[in-house]
């Protein structure tokens, strides 16, 4: 029991308004101690943690960036980027973008776009430039469908395109699943499988953006 030692050092820290970070390493050190460990041992582990996950502190950089970034005129540049190119229809834009995301997450490169990285300092305002330039000032109920839209991109992108990357989750979960069921199969066989169903996607989501395209322009488009 003495191990539980350490949760109520968190409360009782977090309780009376101490630093979260030291009541957190406190918390740490008390309960891998009352585990038996020593002081070397202890912050040895620290040490194996912080090495094994330091990755994970590196998207905690990514808001504070698009932050600044936005600040410093983003949207407003990447709007402006796109008016100066007048064949660029919202349509032509969302497919390429979505052909892009697929692409990429079926490498195994999901984290090189998302909502937080492209679509809302880049993606989005060039989308809604390029709406614009079809359609002339948007009311805000429509530019907020284009964000829909674009965030909805995004997302199918992703989805039907991670699952043909052999080293995904959702592979790897399938193969051990069907191994414990007595059921061998090799994880390129059913990224293989996952080829037609992106495919299909793809074509779907662009008919979906066509029509929508056509939808803004109104009557007769």
């Amino acid at each position: 029991m003495l191990i539980l030692l350490g949760v109520a050092v968190v409360v009782a820290g977090f309780a009376a308004g101490f630093n979260p970070l030291l009541v957190v390493m406190v918390s740490a050190v008390l309960t891998g101690m009352a585990a038996g460990l020593s002081p070397v041992e202890v912050l040895a582990a620290f040490g194996k943690a912080f090495n094994e996950n330091r990755y994970v502190s590196a998207a905690l950089l990514v808001l504070p960036v698009i932050g600044v970034l936005e600040r410093a005129g983003l949207q407003e540049r990447a709007r402006t980027l796109i008016s100066g190119f007048k064949s660029v229809t919202l349509g032509r834009l969302l497919i390429g973008y979505l052909l892009f995301r697929q692409l990429t997450a079926a490498l195994g490169l999901t984290s090189i776009a998302g909502h937080a990285q492209t679509i809302r300092p880049i993606v989005a305002p060039m989308a809604e430039a390029a709406a614009e330039s079809e359609t002339g000032e948007l009311p805000d109920e429509t530019r907020q469908k284009v964000r829909a839209m674009t965030a909805a991109t995004d997302n199918i992108g992703l989805f039907f395109g991670e699952d043909i990357f052999l080293a995904i989750g959702s592979i790897l979960l399938m193969v051990g699943f069907l191994a414990q069921s007595g059921i061998v199969i090799e994880p390129l066989q059913l990224s293989i499988w996952a080829i037609p169903t992106a495919i299909v996607a793809f074509a779907i989501h662009s008919v979906r953006l066509v029509l929508f395209e056509r939808k803004l322009k109104g009557p007769g488009a």
